[in-house]
């Protein structure tokens, strides 16, 4: 185990702020929303637009040490009664025993961008892809060639201390990871995406087709180490969409299923993950339309589709609206073939068109464990929440969403906020919201209710897990 000190600032003043709520056949390739008399009724409290199914229960807000111009809030993890929150500057151990009132435990001081998070026992992980002078929560920003970047390790056996454990360059840094559990109870994998080679770069040379393996050792993770790095496109980089190829953007595990799928910028794969440590693409899929940056994928419960994640514009531009169109910066359904192959069946993009200066496009979401459905709630930035009915891939519906007024000024440019990530767990749904904290929102509708019967014991959405049918 490491020696390092973490600053951990301990909110004591950390309060949840409460709110109130009130309570035909597409073309080939075309988006589907439903028509509008199948949308869900709108309503409003205060700034907060929503449907009449979901409310915003409470909100946790930013506050000090995370309380900087870019103190942005990033991804979610979930275990037992606690929520993890990623951020810019750190992390927050939140308690959400009462959802309605969280608490912050503790804020962890340990800066590097994005923070992206995920939990295992008594472990948690970090990604971090912006150059640091050193591993550590000390660093500062680094060179830009020669920074450090990568993983870092975490014991949370104490949540309101943790302690860091170890940290591992990883080539291209660490944009996001996947936890992948071994079949030996006592090993857990990482797999590391990164992407963004420099021929000037230490670490970061191209070509960079490939993601890190990091092995774990429950027990004893201060002797993790890489353990492979996997070619994933032997025959190089693709140019032919208007993002390459160039390592991937997020893998999504299913390890009950052996299987794994990735946003890789220029198109999406499906990947046998049996063997661990050697994953090999079963297939590619590219979309030179209307895809601009495969970001991530969400399978359906039962494994036999995908859905794949358009980052149009990289999650700072404006592209919710009539200019842009519903197929572009949208989720596009992909049915898996007995042979593996895929074939798309149809786009999803939110029907609510969204102003010049808020930043919108499909981004982090999971499925509600609703028996016999494929039911998913999605984060799209300054759009809001989304809950998307995509049983039948065809015809998918929004059928609940809570979307935030716009942030900022009144100038022309968006302004980078809204829901990072939006994730459902044991009966509600969290959103981590860049600039304004963690929320949480209640949605009661027949079609989702049954899911509220499924506790989980721990959650982390790009580690999927199946619920009974």
């Amino acid at each position: 185990m490491g020696t390092w000190r973490v600053g951990a600032v301990t909110a004591v003043a950390g309060t949840a702020l409460l709110l109130g709520g009130c309570a035909t056949d597409p073309p080939r390739g075309g988006a589907t929303h439903g028509a509008d008399g199948d949308r869900p009724a709108a309503t409003s409290s205060g700034d907060v637009q929503h449907s009449a199914n979901a409310r915003l229960v409470a909100n946790l807000p930013l506050s000090a040490p995370f309380d900087g111009e870019e103190a942005w809030g990033t991804d979610l993890a979930f275990q037992g009664d606690f929520a993890y929150v990623g951020n810019y500057e750190g992390f927050t151990v939140a308690d959400i025993r009462d959802p309605a009132r969280p608490k912050v435990v503790t804020r962890v001081v340990c800066p590097g961008g994005q923070n992206d998070i995920s939990v295992s026992g008594n472990l948690l992980f970090l990604s971090i892809d912006e150059p640091r002078d050193g591993p550590t929560c000390d660093s500062r920003r680094g060179d830009e060639l020669s920074g450090w970047e990568g993983i870092r390790i975490f014991d949370i056996s104490d949540r309101a201390h943790p302690r860091y454990v170890k940290a591992l360059e990883t080539p291209c840094g660490s944009h996001t990871h996947t936890l992948v559990p071994a079949k030996d109870p006592g090993t857990l994998y990482v797999y590391v995406s990164a992407f963004g080679p420099d021929e000037d770069s230490r670490n970061c040379r191209p070509p960079h087709d490939s993601i890190s393996i990091v092995k774990v050792p429950v027990q004893d993770p201060a002797k993790a180490a890489i353990v492979a790095e996997p070619v994933l496109f032997s025959d190089g980089a693709d140019d032919s969409g208007p993002a390459s190829t160039s390592g991937c953007h997020d893998i999504t595990a299913y390890p009950e299923k052996d299987l794994a799928a990735g946003g890789c910028l220029g198109n999406g794969i499906l990947m046998d993950i049996s063997d661990r440590e050697r994953p090999k693409v079963l297939r590619q899929v590219t979309d030179t339309e209307n895809f601009s940056i495969w970001h991530s994928a969400t399978f359906s419960n039962d494994g036999k589709r995908v859905i794949f994640t358009d980052e149009l514009g990289g999650g700072a531009s404006a592209t919710c609206d009539a200019k842009t169109g519903p197929d572009r910066g949208a989720d596009a359904i992909y049915d898996i073939g007995g042979d593996r192959t895929l074939k798309r069946r149809a786009y999803f993009k939110i029907p609510r068109h969204q102003t010049a200066t808020e930043n919108c496009v499909s981004h982090n979401g999971s499925l509600l464990p609703v028996p016999g459905k494929t039911i998913m709630v999605q984060g799209w930035y300054q759009g809001g929440v989304s809950v998307i009915d995509l049983t039948d891939p065809d015809r998918p519906q929004e059928i609940a969403y809570v979307d935030r007024g716009p942030i900022g000024g009144a100038g022309e440019q968006p302004t980078l906020g809204g829901s990072w990530s939006a994730y459902y767990y044991n009966g509600y749904i969290y959103s981590s919201d860049i600039t304004r904290g963690l929320d949480v929102i209640a949605v009661d509708d027949p079609r989702t209710d049954p899911a509220k019967s499924v506790r989980l014991k721990e959650l982390n959405a790009q580690t999927q897990v199946a619920y009974p049918e």
